[in-house]
């Protein structure tokens, strides 16, 4: 009797261990993804994007049958949008076995998350981090489907050069890597043009106050203040010039793409102008994409669609390589192949950048920026609509 109880329980035990280890296998056999960002502090509107946009372009690829087979666990972390947050996030993703990341928001974010994914064969790919030096660092593991700053920059200064010829420009940022970075690119395409700022000032991001900052632009009487930062700061500085009097229109880059920003700077915000990566909402091929986060209550601006097109290259890579090898679907993505995603059809340069042919949407070519100015749309609601 002790034999055949002894028999009855090694049995046990062997079919749990093999129940065990089936679910071992399952779980290899997923494909762990993660999306860093965000997620809450004062650039947590660009992180629900991130989240959002990713969340619902692994839930399409699943229903559709996964990647080779297999599903996509999807793990998101928050970076508060601080480095040393970002290196933690990177930590435990590479801890939980994560291969592939979108990510990260923030330039000054990114950067030293993204040594860590190079460090532990990870590949990353971010929809929204503009600095240079993301991509000149030669990495293997870092790619971008956004532009770099040196390019909205260089835009913004002609732009500024063409439409404020004569007048007065002061130029703001928020010492961060990205603010100040898109900030003295702007400032240095329009000094080309013969446009010397009459203002140059850094604040905090995190300050609530900006008296001191007004008082210098109302001393300096520009016709038009240029802002490189993030919405919520740029939101707060252009209610405050309008409390005291300053009407020069503000005019930023990609960090005020979200209608938070309008809601924090109040009516004023209309005609603040802004560049941006091209809007892929209007573009008729996504509709169906497009009305599935509507549906689930979220309005996918900015770089929602940014994200949900890193998922559909890194599937179609991950395919092309026959491998979840993140070097050897790096190696695809660094020969130049054209992705079909809801950007449009793209490729990525030898360094990770998109490459020199931009977007092409419907066969026609789209600049990696575009103006784009703030007012009322059809529901009287304050958003931003691509210039005419």
């Amino acid at each position: 009797m002790i034999h055949a109880r002894t028999q009855v329980l090694g049995l046990g035990l062997a079919l749990a261990l093999a129940g065990g280890l089936a679910a071992t296998g399952a779980a290899q056999a997923q494909i762990r993804m993660g999306v860093g960002g965000p997620m809450t502090g004062g650039s947590a509107a660009f992180g629900a994007q991130l989240k959002q946009g990713v969340e619902q372009a692994v839930q399409d690829v699943n229903a559709a049958g996964g990647i080779m087979g297999q599903k996509i666990e999807l793990s998101a972390g928050d970076d508060r949008g601080d480095p040393k947050e970002g290196v933690s996030v990177a930590n435990k993703f590479a801890a939980d076995g994560i291969k592939f990341v979108v990510g990260h928001f923030n330039s000054g974010v990114t950067m030293p998350a993204s040594e860590v994914y190079q460090d532990n064969g990870m590949l990353a790919i971010t929809p929204a981090a503009t600095n240079p030096k993301i991509t000149e660092r030669k990495m293997w593991n870092m790619f971008r489907v956004c532009g770099r700053d040196d390019q909205q920059g260089g835009m913004a200064g002609a732009i500024i050069a063409d439409k404020f010829k004569g007048k007065r420009v002061a130029v703001v940022h928020d010492k961060t890597t990205y603010g100040q970075g898109l900030a003295d690119e702007t400032r240095k395409a329009m000094n080309a043009k013969g446009i010397k700022e009459v203002l140059y000032e850094g604040v905090n991001k995190d300050d609530k106050d900006f008296t001191a900052l007004v008082s210098k632009l109302k001393a300096a009487n520009p016709d038009l203040v240029y802002w490189g930062g993030l919405h919520d700061t740029g939101g707060l500085i252009l209610r405050q010039m309008r409390d005291q009097g300053v009407k020069a229109p503000l005019m930023g880059g990609d960090g005020l793409a979200d209608d938070e920003f309008a809601s924090i700077a109040g009516p004023g915000a209309e005609g603040t102008l802004m560049t941006f990566s091209p809007d892929p909402r209007t573009n008729p091929k996504n509709k169906a994409i497009v009305e599935a986060f509507r549906k689930r209550g979220f309005e996918p601006q900015a770089y929602t669609l940014y994200s949900y097109a890193i998922v559909q290259i890194m599937k179609a890579a991950i395919e092309e390589a026959k491998s979840t090898d993140p070097k050897k679907v790096a190696a695809v993505l660094a020969t130049g192949k054209p992705f079909d995603t809801v950007l449009g059809t793209l490729a990525f340069d030898k360094k990770g950048d998109i490459s020199n042919d931009g977007y092409l949407v419907d066969g026609k070519k789209k600049d990696r920026y575009v103006l784009y100015v703030w007012k009322k749309g059809p529901d009287g609601k304050l958003s931003y609509f691509e210039a005419e």
